[in-house]
């Protein structure tokens, strides 16, 4: 069997990126799976996954019992599909836009990937953009708030 090394390094970015402990992908007959081994901890209370440490110089996360719960800004442009945000129209280039930056309706905001497709997401209104609510190369879910535009 030829293996694609590239795409195995990539999941398991993509398991660290996400906590996920399994992730498997199919080709035609060709199948890769790969997952990694999640640590427990011996108590008389249930064992739950340890999260990976976050990378060098990635802002510290508050663990959710701590962190208040922040409803998502009803305003906020959403991800029409699961994919991976893209910031920029190719590496290196500016990115579509920043805090700050006034937009009219139609303006590409950012390009969600998802299956190989770069599917551009435009501003439904013209306005301003007040936050972004995603990082480049950040997986999202659909109906994931991206950006808004007050």
């Amino acid at each position: 069997m030829n293996i694609d090394s590239a795409l195995v390094r990539e999941l398991a970015e993509l398991l660290a990126e996400t906590g996920l402990s399994e992730i498997e992908v199919a080709d035609g007959e060709r199948k890769i799976r790969v997952s990694r081994q999640m640590i427990q901890a011996m108590s008389a209370a249930p064992a739950l996954p340890l999260a990976p440490p976050p990378p060098a110089g990635a802002p510290a996360v508050v663990p959710a019992a701590e962190a208040a719960p922040a409803a998502p800004p009803v305003d906020a442009v959403k991800s029409p599909m699961v994919g991976t945000v893209f910031l920029a129209p190719e590496p290196g280039a500016p990115d579509f836009i920043s805090v700050g930056k006034a937009v009219k309706a139609g303006d590409v905001l950012l390009i969600v990937e998802a299956m190989k497709v770069m599917n551009q997401i435009t501003a439904p209104k013209a306005g301003t953009v007040t936050a972004i609510l995603v990082g480049n190369q950040q997986p999202v879910e659909y109906d994931q708030p991206l950006v808004v535009i007050g």
